[in-house]
């Protein structure tokens, strides 16, 4: 089982990148997904995330009305839309994807995502 996360880079602040992350080795469609982060020196935080029906989103105050998570269970992907990005939002990204099947609302803690991907640095220049 393997999530790659890809699409980060370095952008200028106001810019927009659009993170993707595909699975492989098994599908996730019954899982929630997630993004979290984790800039030098911090602990992981919870970016965004959506059940698995994707009818339910959460983002951590701090992207609100500027990133957007989706999923495509054909393809078995998620995104991350992040627009008017700021300094603050350089770090890692990791994607994940929750333990549990046919949860109905969003895992906000990292202890509740079985699969991690391997990260994709975001670097928002000011």
């Amino acid at each position: 089982v393997q999530l790659q996360a890809s699409g980060g880079g370095l952008v200028q602040a106001g810019g927009s990148l659009r993170l993707s992350c595909a699975a492989s080795g098994r599908t996730f469609s019954t899982n929630g997904m997630g993004w979290f982060r984790q800039a030098p020196g911090k602990e992981r935080e919870f970016v965004a995330g959506i059940n698995w029906r994707g009818d339910s989103t959460s983002y951590a105050d701090s992207v609100k009305g500027r990133f957007t998570i989706s999923r495509d269970n054909a393809k078995n992907t998620q995104y991350l839309q992040m627009n008017s990005l700021k300094p603050e939002d350089t770090a890692v990204y990791y994607c994940a994807a929750d333990r549990t099947s046919y949860k109905r609302r969003v895992g906000f803690t990292t202890r509740e995502y079985d699969y991690w991907g391997q990260g994709t640095q975001v670097t928002v220049s000011s």
